[in-house]
């Protein structure tokens, strides 16, 4: 097992707040990052030691990020495989590259689920108007009709029912690989986020409660309210996707609690997760952190939480205007993640509150 020493570079694929928070944490252990990113002026790259801007698959960016680290991660999957697989020839990258190849193309992400026993949605791979009427006479309608790659926030995806022409449909999503999904009567959405090391080892959080509001994630409640028993169930599945996939580095698993009791797996993230950021101050090693101790191959922190509850929600839009008055709230712990532009919908920070 290598050990990345603090003291050591950690380069991030991606300039983002997610990128941003794990610098920060890996700058609270020792570490300068190097971030590669397309975006100028990035939310990472602001905090980070250096950031070299240029597309993911530029030869000669991707040579100079090589040689500037120690090791390389991701603050999101949807980058090119090929040259996650060029970095991986000259650095350790962790989450290896055929995680993220399975991550990024929900055909290959479905397969895998259900081939290590994780149930999910019924659902058929779609590639062109034939196959989509074919996979709605399986599975009856409504349905989700979703891009195989590059969806996220509800984007890429649209519901279908009886009424709607298959051919329109499959137009609007201007693809050539999609899958449909069947509706699942969910009583509630929950997630869980595992860390497992290069030996192994794994820590898994507790499963907590996500609420969405127009397909992004509003608010998380951790503890989930579920029983013990399913709670577990949970962790037990998060740990199964992780070994499954050797992963390095952290796997978030998105479920659904069926009105039946049984969770069936959504999506999974093998990154930092939205619905983890309850943990930077509810849980005694937060997630961001805990990334970064996974890595770099060092001891994984305890995750117990700091109270009874925690309770984080999302700030979207013009929300982040409202920073004055969380400030004055003495229970709430805010965080900004530095965009220039609020825009409606995007992610410009989050807050959280503890119950002791």
């Amino acid at each position: 097992m290598t050990v990345i020493a603090p003291g050591s570079t950690i380069g991030i694929v991606g300039g983002g707040q997610l990128g941003r928070m794990t610098a920060l944490a890996a700058a609270r252990l020792g570490y300068d990052c190097q971030i590669l990113t397309p975006e100028v002026d990035s939310p990472a790259a602001r905090v980070a030691a250096g950031a070299i801007v240029a597309p993911y698959d530029d030869p000669a960016a991707l040579t100079a990020f090589a040689d500037a680290v120690d090791v390389v991660t991701f603050e999101f999957e949807n980058v090119p495989a090929p040259a996650v697989a060029w970095l991986a020839e000259r650095r350790p990258v962790r989450p290896g590259w055929r995680v993220l190849e399975t991550a990024q193309d929900r055909i290959l992400e479905k397969t895998f689920l259900n081939d290590t026993g994780i149930g999910t949605a019924p659902w058929r791979p779609v590639h062109g108007p034939d196959d989509l009427r074919a996979a709605l006479a399986e599975l009856g309608t409504p349905a989700i009709l979703k891009t195989t790659r590059l969806g996220y926030d509800g984007k890429g995806q649209g519901r279908v029912t009886a009424a709607d022409d298959p051919a329109a449909a499959w137009e609007s999503l201007r693809t050539d690989a999609a899958i449909l999904e069947g509706v699942v009567d969910f009583a509630m959405e929950v997630a869980v986020i595992v860390a497992r090391g290069p030996d192994g080892v794994t820590v898994v959080y507790d499963p907590v409660r996500t609420v969405h509001a127009h397909h992004i994630l509003d608010t998380v409640e951790a503890p989930a309210p579920l029983p013990a028993p399913l709670l577990d169930q949970a962790r037990a599945l998060a740990r199964r996707a992780a070994e499954a996939l050797d992963l390095v580095g952290l796997l978030a698993l998105e479920l659904f609690v069926t009105r039946d009791g049984r969770l069936l797996a959504n999506e999974m993230a093998p990154r930092p997760h939205n619905s983890g950021h309850w943990s930077q101050d509810g849980c005694v090693t937060d997630q961001f952190e805990q990334h970064v101790r996974a890595v770099c191959g060092l001891p994984l922190g305890p995750v117990a939480l700091r109270g009874r509850s925690v309770r984080m929600k999302n700030l979207l839009g013009d929300d982040a205007a409202t920073w004055a008055a969380l400030l004055a709230d003495p229970a709430a712990k805010l965080h900004l993640y530095g965009k220039r532009e609020a825009r409606a919908g995007r992610k410009m920070g989050h807050v959280t509150w503890v119950e002791t």
